[in-house]
């Protein structure tokens, strides 16, 4: 079962499912996807079709954030909880490394990825790190993207945690999808999270919505247009949303 929240089919799931369902597929070997919606992405989902079509294609979109997860609170999933990224991440590493799950990473700068394999390793001793690759920004050549799948496969990775940011990792994972054998978990901003070179919103504003204004205060050049562009339609769009589903609908009398 799956909720809209605008383009987006959400998956309302919480998170000891949605990490029981990835480390199922994981031991099984297949070759999965996992989206963390958050605002960002529902609004790039809403803009472009045919990225709805790649995250909606995905076996598995946890709601990302507060605003999310309200919506669907308020269409009957009355005990929806949030489940991020950087919380996924880290649920499933610590199961991961209890049960010799192979895990890997791909993307982040060179040194955001050190740290964070370390910290990872810090956690979680017993943790099996098989692949941590930094790939470059431009678009792969066709030999340096084979190079790439032959990595990660030859690595034995089951989880590969994906942080190249949305849409580009969405659009990574979705093209992947059938070829790496490996669940693939796009989780964004985690890798910078859990490497400290991000600073995460205190926990009130993470549960009051209010993560968008610490991460706005902390980068303002780089976040204002997204926010400005993205929040108050997602907003206004979600409240229309919501009332169209709430409004009955009027069936045509029969003429005899």
């Amino acid at each position: 079962m799956r909720i809209p929240v605008l383009s987006l089919q959400v998956s309302p799931y919480g998170l000891a499912e949605a990490t029981e369902r990835i480390l199922e597929w994981a031991v099984a070997g297949e070759s999965r996807s996992v989206c963390a919606a958050n605002v960002h992405m529902v609004m790039e989902a809403h803009d472009d079709p045919e990225f709805a079509g790649r995250v909606n294609g995905a076996d598995l979109v946890t709601p990302d954030g507060m605003p999310v997860a309200w919506a669907l609170r308020f269409q009957g999933i009355h005990h929806q909880q949030r489940v991020s990224g950087p919380e996924l991440m880290l649920e499933v590493c610590r199961l991961a490394a209890l049960q010799g799950i192979p895990v890997g990473f791909h993307g982040g700068r060179p040194e955001v990825l050190e740290a964070l394999t370390s910290e990872i390793h810090r956690r979680f001793p017993a943790i099996f790190i098989t692949y941590a690759v930094s790939p470059p920004f431009h678009p792969l050549s066709e030999a340096e993207e084979a190079e790439t799948l032959n990595s990660i496969r030859a690595s034995g990775t089951r989880i590969l945690f994906v942080g190249l940011g949305c849409p580009r990792q969405e659009q990574w994972m979705a093209t992947h999808r059938g070829i790496i054998p490996a669940v693939m978990l796009g989780v964004g901003a985690a890798f910078d999270f859990h490497a400290g070179t991000l600073r995460k919103a205190p926990l009130w504003m993470q549960r009051a919505g209010l993560e968008w204004a610490f991460r706005l205060a902390m980068e303002p050049r780089r976040l204002f247009w997204r926010y400005f562009k993205h929040n108050p339609r997602f907003i206004l769009l979600l409240a229309l949303q919501l009332l169209r589903s709430a409004t009955p609908s009027r069936k045509p009398l029969d003429i005899v």
